[in-house]
């Protein structure tokens, strides 16, 4: 059965449909299953549904272009697996599903020329990298995001297999001069470069001093990424302190920093304060941010009175025209921690020994010197124990004194001792 309003061309293989009926307001659902090539152009359709082409599993080019398309369904494109081409030139787009791509794994070209689509999110990339032909042209695009040059231009070693070359048609937007736009202008001039522009023309319409200048005049070569150096990573302070927490930044142009509270601290001991805490994460705005010349910026964030919901962790942000870059700090508040005295000493004074003890514990008495009297008996008695002493070496060395022989009758008695007569040491010796 022939759809209304549509052409079917079975001349040679493969089939096409070509549809150009101003009465046509909603895609065919009678189309040919085996159709190649669907042609849906100038129309009435403004609206593509759930599941439009499901019965085409055979389509491999699909051009729905200068029709009156407001809105596409994020499942419109299911069971398209063979479908290499899609086209929608000339429609009211100001937005496009791009997590419908996943269901077209074989596309390669995809032209958005001529619609009205103002951003470009960053999660695009993430559907695009089989597609080697994009054109952007002719919207009201004004910032490229940096995660499409990063698709686009992969540093060495990141890139999972063969390189792609890509043509980009990004002509006849809006775009700030900015230095993702600088980057890709440089790299896609470069030799070897993977990425082609249809029109290296590009116009600054919105800079800093810039409009209407050609983006190739644009001395935007100094660009540079924000890189954020905290003063501290881990901060410990206690409870009712004051705090200052701070991160210096460079790049260029120059950055303005953000502080973001992205978690708070709590233990087992404070589960009360899981009803009281704020919600993460959340902006601060009582913060200060000064920079002392071009390409730095300091900023610091200050906490008086510190209480048990201020712990968690800060994202310092820095962000410019180069792309977002932040720090963390991690501040723990610990709470004051009492000392306990050891017990004062007992000043009362040591019990007294017993009465047996004290004797043997007092300290020898000092000597009394000896009188004068006493003096006189000890010099005689010194002077006896001397002459005795020399009587007895008289006595065993006197070589005619004979040593008294002892009997029987002595042994069983007890030994006398007799002493000698005191010999005349004036008598002469015969």
């Amino acid at each position: 059965m022939r759809a209304t309003g549509c052409v079917s061309r079975l001349l040679e293989q493969p089939r096409l449909v070509q549809c150009s009926d101003r009465g046509l307001s909603a895609v065919p659902i009678n189309v040919p299953p085996d159709t190649v090539k669907l042609r849906l152009e100038k129309t009435s359709i403004s609206r593509v549904s759930r599941a439009a082409f499901y019965n085409l599993s055979s389509l491999r080019f699909l051009w729905l272009t200068y029709n009156s398309i407001t809105s596409i369904h994020p499942s419109s494109f299911v069971n398209l697996k063979a479908l290499r081409e899609l086209r929608l030139d000339g429609n009211l787009l100001t937005s496009f599903p791009w997590e419908g791509l996943r269901d077209m794994p074989r596309l390669q070209t995809l032209s958005l020329h001529n619609n009205r689509l103002s951003s470009l999110p960053a999660h695009a990339a993430l559907f695009l990298p089989n597609i080697t032909y994009l054109d952007l042209s002719s919207n009201r695009l004004t910032i490229l995001p940096a995660e499409l040059l990063d698709l686009w231009f992969p540093l060495p070693g990141q890139q999972g297999g063969p390189v792609h070359r890509r043509v980009l048609g990004l002509h006849d937007n809006p775009w700030l001069c900015d230095c993702q736009i600088s980057l890709l202008m440089s790299l896609s001039m470069s030799l070897g470069s993977p990425v082609v522009l249809v029109d290296q023309l590009l116009m600054c319409s919105r800079s800093l001093g810039q409009s209407g200048t050609l983006l190739t005049q644009a001395e935007l070569s100094r660009c540079m990424r924000p890189s954020v150096q905290p003063a501290a990573t881990r901060v410990i302070s206690l409870v009712g302190s004051n705090v200052i927490l701070r991160c210096d930044a460079t790049g260029y142009p120059t950055p303005t920093l953000t502080w973001i509270k992205t978690s708070a601290y709590t233990d087992c001991c404070r589960k009360e304060l899981l009803e009281t805490l704020e919600e993460v994460p959340r902006i601060l705005d009582s913060f200060m941010q000064e920079s002392p010349r071009v390409g730095v910026r300091w900023s610091i964030i200050s906490l008086n009175g510190l209480s048990y919901r201020d712990g968690g962790e800060y994202r310092c942000q820095a962000r410019n025209m180069a792309g977002i870059s932040e720090a963390l700090i991690k501040l723990k508040v610990m709470g004051v921690t009492r000392r306990t005295r050891p017990p004062k000493k007992s000043r009362k004074p040591p019990p007294k020994p017993a009465a047996k003890y004290r004797k043997s514990l007092q300290p020898p008495a000092a000597a009394t010197p000896p009188s004068l009297k006493d003096n006189h008996i000890l010099t005689n008695i010194s002077a006896a124990s001397r002459n005795t002493s020399l009587l007895s070496t008289v006595f065993l060395t006197d070589k005619h004194m004979l040593r008294p022989r002892t009997t029987s009758s002595d042994v069983k008695s007890p030994t006398r001792i007799q002493s000698a007569p005191e010999p005349d040491y004036n008598a002469t010796d015969v």
